[in-house]
């Protein structure tokens, strides 16, 4: 494990005029200028014991698996000097640890980095404070970071610098490369977040990178492009011969549990891993890359924790390298009691078929044993390392949906074959309480998207909101 001795000799690398100040609630080490402007920035390091999570976010030719310790070190691109001066840090953290660098290019110095006495002007210290003192560019509505690496992953630094622009009331905008993809983490806190991934094409210019929107920079911020042309970037368009026949299978699901200390959570989770792929999930984290093995106790005793002080807890897991499968969960408590809202993808390359047929049985599964609330599970035509890439890729299309007992009940049996007339459900679970599963599509009938909207119309009409939001 990297010590203080080595970090600070890491961070030398500025020499004597910089000073190390601390951000994203101490879980970041910022190099400053005297008046405060980070420079430089340095994760505290995870010990990763999950295999395959250095493949699966530098790709294959990282050159270490688990156990390794991992860091992450950042420069502004406000300073020119900063890049050498990142580069000289983690020089120096691999010569002293006997580490690995990646990309191997990226850090082949180790020495002292003189720094101009005059900071960014771009970014200020005392405006936003923690990591937000980091962006590339600072306005009062826009906090603008440039990433240039490949994967644009759910790191701890990434969730900081959400929450800390979300609390400034600012508008955060990644700005990277057409390379780089995101993880499905990532673009959970995205869609969450007031945030935006802002792809930029030198030939062509900015434009969203889940979108498509051509984008310019006007007024200290991003908006659509105001200029008469076409509205989304010819560079969106999927690149001539993408369809690989690769497949996405997507759940997501809604467990309400009581509120007890025998409660252990994280079976609604498990429970879908083991249908669909024969195995557990190899490991969990509250950010990515993901470190620690799978343990339901651990994640439960985290959750606990949390809810004591009225926060939610935000996790992500992932399976093993050979079957590529990742899910976020949330944990929260509520009126209802304590629920988890849980999003699963499991990639399916071209000779793998995704196994629907095994849906009915999962869903009974959940029902009956994990207090399933509503489950919604869709198949679309994807990467099956579940990375999203800044180009057009096809909707997802509907393949089921479960009304757990509960909400079922509240419809009632007489009334729930007439949500889909001609279609009735099939019945999981006891007679006294079933579930109510419906069967929409086969994933690549676009007509499901009717069906689905129809039934939850149908549902929302006649049940208690709090089961079907």
């Amino acid at each position: 494990m990297p010590d203080i001795k080595d970090l600070l000799a890491a961070l030398h690398a500025g020499g004597p005029d910089l000073r190390v100040n601390r951000a994203g609630q101490g879980a970041v080490a910022q190099l400053c200028t005297e008046d405060g402007h980070p420079l430089v920035s340095l994760e505290a390091p995870r010990y990763i014991q999950v295999p395959g999570e250095t493949a699966r976010l530098l790709g294959g030719t990282a050159g270490m698996d688990a156990p390794v310790w991992w860091t992450e070190v950042r420069a502004t691109a406000a300073v020119p000097e900063a890049q050498r001066l990142a580069a000289s840090v983690a020089g120096r953290l691999a010569t002293l640890l006997d580490g690995t660098t990646w990309p191997p290019e990226a850090a082949t110095r180790t020495e002292v980095v003189a720094i101009p006495a005059s900071g960014p002007s771009a970014a200020h210290a005392d405006d936003g404070g923690d990591v937000l003192a980091e962006s590339d560019v600072l306005t009062d509505q826009a906090a603008v970071v440039l990433h240039d690496s490949p994967i644009l992953a759910a790191t701890t630094w990434l969730t900081e610098l959400l929450r800390t622009t979300a609390r400034t009331g600012r508008h955060l905008y990644l700005v990277t490369p057409p390379i780089t993809r995101l993880t499905l983490p990532a673009r959970t806190l995205l869609d969450r977040a007031p945030a935006r991934w802002v792809i930029h094409a030198p030939e062509t210019g900015y434009y969203d990178g889940l979108s498509g929107l051509v984008l310019s920079w006007r007024d200290g911020h991003f908006a659509p492009a105001a200029d008469p042309g076409p509205t989304v970037a010819d560079a969106y368009r999927p690149p001539s011969g993408s369809a690989t026949g690769e497949r996405q299978l997507l759940l997501s699901l809604r467990t309400i549990h009581p509120a007890d200390e025998r409660l252990l959570l994280g079976g609604a989770l498990e429970c879908a891993w083991q249908v669909l792929t024969d195995q557990v999930p190899a490991g969990w984290s509250t950010a990515e890359p993901v470190n620690v093995p799978w343990s339901r106790r651990q994640l439960t005793d985290l959750a606990r924790t949390r809810a004591r002080s009225g926060s939610p807890t935000w996790l992500v897991a992932v399976g093993s390298p050979d079957r590529p499968a990742i899910a976020t969960q949330r944990v929260q408590h509520t009126r209802l009691g304590v629920e988890e809202h849980i999003t699963v993808a499991f990639g399916h390359p071209t000779d793998k078929v995704a196994p629907l047929h095994l849906l009915p049985h999962l869903a009974e599964e959940l029902a009956t044993r994990h207090n399933l609330a509503m489950m919604i599970t869709e198949l679309r035509a994807a990467r099956a390392d579940l990375m999203v890439p800044a180009h057009y890729e096809p909707p997802a299309l509907p393949v089921s949906l479960t009304l757990g007992p509960d909400a079922a009940a509240d419809l009632g049996a007489g009334r729930a074959g007439g949500a889909l007339p001609g279609s009735p459900p099939a019945h999981l679970g006891s007679a006294a309480r079933p579930a109510f599963h419906y069967a929409l599509g086969d994933g690549d009938d676009p007509a499901a998207w009717q069906r689905l909207q129809a039934l939850k119309r149908y549902v929302e009409s006649l049940t208690e909101p709090g089961l079907t939001s």
